[in-house]
């Protein structure tokens, strides 16, 4: 079951204009009938699809938000079939084999839950029935929607609908232009030319997108925590998922099992037990089992679903596969994996705030041309962009230290020249200097001009800033 427009069903989304939803990375994720008819689709940067469509609206997504928003639609799916797979809030799975037994029929079912759907989220939703997760979602996004052969029903569609724009473009060059055609190629020459984004395309065209091989799921490898008091915030539940997903990665780690599909299971203070499903056709990372975890926990808290707090949050896998991924020959998974344990715990213990990350943004001086968030969470549009072009911005290279509140610095001048620092009790000789650089900022404020040097000693290189009350150290060189 999907909506293709779920990310644009939110208050803030402008009727009437043509509209466009982006994540993190720039990247469209959905995009309302006007902006499609522009020529925008889903993938695209955003900045091409403001360029083909001047005056769409743009939003940044909000997973947790939406997750909440698409608790009711599961919930009214559940009424009809209770095992339910979420992807991302928009996109389910629903697997069918008992179902249809109770129910006598796939038609039934459909109904049944199209019935639900209407109820709960008004129309816009979209079923397809097939043998496979990737195969369901093309049934639901082109006819028919029941497949009754999944195998000529996949050959049939454009190698396009793999999302693999490198690869496809290489397919489409090598003449193979369906997924019939890939799957009739020798799937170890795909592998060895392309890797593994070769040989997952593969699978998905030979109908084998199901993880290969599940393990059977070890005895006690669930992961379960209790909380006294009652977590009631959204904040202390980001938390409690971070750390639930962490132990659970490393209770994992020993076996060698990756989790595809992970059962979230919450019990209230009041007592009552909500449970849900989220699948990935990849392997869950620690991050990503994390933000599942945390988008469950909101839609149940917004919504009502845990009354008094979240009293006992547990986390089991569905779905181990030993397959995983091939890593490359420069990655190291097992460092990467620690310093995000190492981070999360002290994000834990000195708070939300205390751990940051740095991305690029516009501005004239170092220490605005860096745009600070919390670890691991989105950062959002950057305020200044970094393509403009800033005139009177210092020149490369940046300095490797900006100091947040710039000490004094002693520079004796000769004629307008700097010829001598002061660094602690020493004078050091200026080896070679470049500037100034001027700026005047804020001059209805009262600021006035700034001049900045680079100047190289034998101690190092500094950026200074000078003013009519001083020098003060700008920046320190690497």
């Amino acid at each position: 079951m999907w909506f293709p427009d779920w990310p644009l069903r939110r208050p803030d989304a402008p009727p009437g204009e043509p509209c466009q939803v982006v994540d993190d990375r720039n990247l469209v994720t959905a995009a309302d009938r006007r902006a499609r008819e522009a020529g925008v689709r889903p993938g695209m940067r955003r900045r091409e699809a403001e360029a083909v469509c001047p005056t769409v609206v743009t939003l940044a997504a909000d997973p947790g938000a939406e997750a909440a928003a698409f608790e009711p639609v599961v919930a009214a799916v559940e009424a009809v079939v209770p095992r339910v797979e979420i992807v991302h809030p928009g996109l389910l799975f629903i697997p069918l084999a008992g179902a249809v037994r109770y129910y006598g029929g796939e038609q039934q079912i459909v109904a049944g839950v199209a019935a639900g759907l209407e109820h709960a989220a008004g129309p816009g939703g979209r079923i397809g029935v097939a043998d496979g997760p990737f195969a369901a979602r093309m049934a639901a996004a082109e006819p028919p929607l029941i497949v009754t052969d999944t195998s000529a029903f996949l050959a049939n569609l454009d190698v396009g609908v793999l999302g693999v724009d490198n690869v496809v473009d290489t397919f489409r060059w090598l003449g193979i232009g369906t997924l019939g055609d890939l799957r009739a190629m020798p799937r170890a020459a795909i592998a060895s030319r392309f890797g593994h984004a070769g040989l997952q395309a593969h699978r998905v065209a030979s109908g084998e997108d199901r993880t290969p091989l599940p393990r059977d799921i070890p005895i006690d490898v669930s992961v379960e925590e209790r909380y006294a008091p009652p977590i009631t915030d959204l904040e202390q539940a980001a938390f409690a998922a971070r750390g639930v997903a962490g132990r659970l990665m490393e209770a994992l780690t020993p076996g060698g099992g990756i989790p595809h599909r992970v059962v979230v299971e919450a019990e209230s203070a009041g007592g009552g037990v909500r449970s849900r499903t989220w699948r990935s056709a990849d392997p869950f990372t620690e991050a990503e089992l994390a933000d599942r975890i945390r988008w469950q926990l909101r839609a149940w808290v917004e919504s009502g679903g845990v009354p008094g707090g979240l009293v006992r949050l547990r986390v089991a896998p569905a779905d181990l596969s030993d397959r995983g991924r091939q890593l490359l020959l420069t990655e190291d998974a097992a460092s990467g994996l620690e310093e995000r344990r190492a981070l999360a715990r002290a994000q834990a213990l000195l708070g939300p705030d205390a751990v940051l990350q740095a991305r690029p943004q516009g501005g004239r001086l170092p220490g605005e041309r860096v745009q600070w968030h919390r670890w691991e969470d989105p950062p959002g549009e950057p305020p200044n962009d970094p393509k403009a072009p800033w005139p009177g911005r210092l020149p490369s290279p940046a300095p490797a230290l900006v100091p947040p509140d710039p000490p004094a610095l002693e520079v004796e001048w000769d004629g307008g020249f700097p010829v001598r620092v002061r660094l602690g009790s020493r004078w050091e000789p200026v080896l070679s200097w470049a500037g100034p650089w001027r700026t005047i900022d804020r001059w209805w404020e009262g600021s006035g001009p700034v001049d900045r040097y680079q100047i190289v000693t034998s101690a190092g290189a500094f950026l200074c800033e000078v003013t009519e009350n001083g020098c003060v150290l700008a920046g320190v060189y690497d």
